[in-house]
Order: structure tokens, then sequence, then C-alpha cells
């Protein structure tokens, strides 16, 4: 290609081909994430740890879909038991995840989502995760809340975790 001809033609058309020719997935690794945070998250949808963990181990009852949305590094050092590791939920290819593992849940199904990769104030991952579902119209979805992190407020205090995958 000559030195020039992308100036002479113009960016449009080169950015219509690039985004026409790359598979969506990849496309979503690179569009920005939704800017939701914890702070739009309302507190009425929030489920302490020690409420999941008396969920998990009634007899009775619907048990919820598990899902982390957070680091996957994280989910393999360790995670709630049962739980599903989906994707970050600041990156679309996470949120693109999330919305596959779901499509076609009913909308009551009962979600769990959690990250636990810092302090709750500053999780990049739980604001967009809820924000999509509930764009997706489930009404049944909880927020796991860690004020501090999955290894304070759930590995330490001795609730059930897997390792690896």
């Amino acid at each position: 290609m000559k030195p020039g001809l992308i100036i002479r033609i113009g960016f449009a058309p080169v950015i219509a081909f690039v985004f026409l020719f790359t598979p969506a997935q990849l496309r979503a690794q690179y569009t920005p994430a939704p800017t939701a945070s914890t702070s739009s998250i309302p507190d009425s949808q929030f489920l302490y740890a020690e409420a999941l963990a008396h969920i998990m181990q009634a007899s009775t009852g619907e048990k919820p879909l598990i899902l982390q949305v957070g680091s996957h590094m994280l989910f393999a050092e360790g995670h709630i038991a049962g739980s599903e590791y989906i994707g970050p939920g600041s990156q679309p290819s996470g949120l693109l995840q999330l919305q596959n593992r779901v499509r076609s849940l009913s909308r009551k199904k009962f979600i769990v989502i959690y990250c636990g990769c810092c302090p709750w104030s500053h999780c990049p991952n739980l604001g967009p995760a809820y924000a999509t579902l509930r764009e997706m119209g489930f009404t049944n979805v909880k927020a796991l809340y860690l004020p501090y992190n999955f290894g304070a407020d759930w590995a330490a205090k001795g609730y059930p975790v897997e390792r690896g995958y």
C-alpha cells in the first residue's frame, strides 16, 4: 500500500472495513464496557455472605445460579463452591459470555453475581454485569456484597470454597 493512500481515501472506509470483517467476539474485546459501578446497584439487591451460605446449605428453596464476574485468576485460586466463571463484567467479552450463559433462562431465575477482586466501592465488574442482567429483563438478580474482597469476606469466614475449575 502506498504511503498516504489512507490519508487520501480517509479513515472512515478503513474503519468500516475493519468493523465489517472482524468477528463480533473480537470486536467486543475492544469496545468500551458499560460504565455502571457498584453504586448503581440498589441496596435492596445486595445479598450478604452469611445469607448466601445459608441459602446454599438449605435443603429446600430455589438454589441460585451463582456467577463469578471477576478475574479468571481469582476464580482459579478460589471461588464459591458451585459457582461458574463468566468473565470480567468490566469487559465486553465478559458481558457477552454472561449474556450467552443466561439467554435461555427464565427471566425470574434467581441469579447471584459476585466478584471479590477488591473493595466493593472500587469493583469494576459488578455494576456492568448487574446492569446487563437487568437490561435483559432478569428480575431476581442479587449482587453478593463483599465489602473488602473474596478472601476476607468469604473464604476467611469458612464459607464453601473450591479451587481450579
